[in-house]
């Protein structure tokens, strides 16, 4: 298994010094953004898709380094009811995974997306309850209507260019659970899978191994971010919490660098159930602690990820 991050940590800095930052950290692998949230700083992909010349330089500024690319990122929504920023984010899309095919990256990160509650809204409604009943018919729009047909023309999209789509299960968005993550899959094939986050599971109450097991050989990619979660807090207002990210002293939960909301344990466990579900790729450090800088954040997090990741497979054992 190999430790990674996702480069748009190092926003501030062209390609090469991201780079030189990544391999500066000991790192194996950088999961790099190409547009939507993650923003595409370092990787534009229609310049890149417009140019052998700009594709090879590319390539050849990771791999000279002794680097490889995780994943290509580009978080957006495909599905927003606006048209205008639901296509941005699809053309972003499209782009990326022709990039990725020709650079040899299997896999493409995103949201699921979510669309509006009915044909007119205006802007996305993710639904979190059964009732009123309106909700309930809502949400089957929402499925029938725009998710499952967008994502099978996308997983048909996927396989005719070698690529997967490792979803991150994101509250706000429609695929935000192991049960949500499994029903799209299902009914638009194999292509489609996890960017698995534990971060964004821990604080709606679900366990991350178990979810790994769940998951098994749907998880394409793995970010390693952690969450504290403040019990006293929780207990007065519950998880669902729409203060700011900055405001960390009343929130019922905030994000963390890997060891900083749960402890050794989880995570030895976390990293060999992975390796048990046949996931043998990047944990690609993603950091978003308010409470640490960049630098500092990264540094612990390797520190930490060096004594946990199992490295090697297991061979000639005893009992064999």
């Amino acid at each position: 298994m190999k430790i990674g991050v996702f480069l748009v940590l190092f926003g501030q800095d062209g390609l090469e010094a991201a780079l030189d930052r990544a391999v500066r950290f000991g790192l194996d692998t950088v999961e790099i953004g190409t547009g939507c949230y993650p923003g595409n700083k370092h990787c534009d992909p229609a310049r890149l898709l417009a140019s052998q010349k700009e594709q090879d330089g590319f390539l050849h500024a990771v791999k000279s380094r002794g680097l490889a690319i995780s994943a290509l990122s580009c978080h957006g929504n495909m599905l927003h009811p606006d048209p205008a920023v639901a296509d941005q984010a699809h053309t972003v899309f499209e782009q990326t995974i022709k990039l990725a095919s020709l650079l040899g990256v299997p896999c493409v990160n995103n949201f699921s997306g979510v669309p509006g509650g009915a044909p007119d809204d205006k802007t996305p409604n993710w639904i979190t309850c059964p009732w009123p009943p309106d909700f309930s018919a809502a949400l089957k729009w929402q499925w029938e209507e725009k998710l499952i047909p967008y994502w099978r023309r996308m997983a048909s999209f996927l396989s005719d260019h070698g690529v997967v789509a490792g979803l991150e299960m994101h509250p706000g968005m429609s695929v935000y659970n192991p049960e949500t993550m499994l029903r799209l899959r299902d009914a638009c094939g194999k292509a489609i899978g996890a960017n698995f986050d534990p971060s964004h599971l821990f604080w709606q109450g679900i366990d991350p191994i178990v979810a790994v097991r769940a998951l098994g050989d749907a998880i394409f990619h793995v970010h390693a971010k952690d969450t504290m979660i403040y019990r006293t807090n929780c207990e007065r207002n519950g998880v669902l919490d729409t203060k700011p990210y900055s405001d960390e002293v009343n929130r019922s939960w905030i994000f963390r660098a890997v060891g900083y909301g749960h402890g050794r344990e989880f995570w030895n466990d976390f990293v060999s159930t992975l390796r048990m579900a046949g996931y043998n790729g990047t944990l690609s450090i993603e950091h978003e602690d308010s409470l640490m800088s960049s630098q500092e954040g990264l540094s612990k997090a390797v520190e930490f990820l060096k004594g946990v990741v199992i490295r090697e497979n297991v061979q000639g054992a005893w009992w064999v």
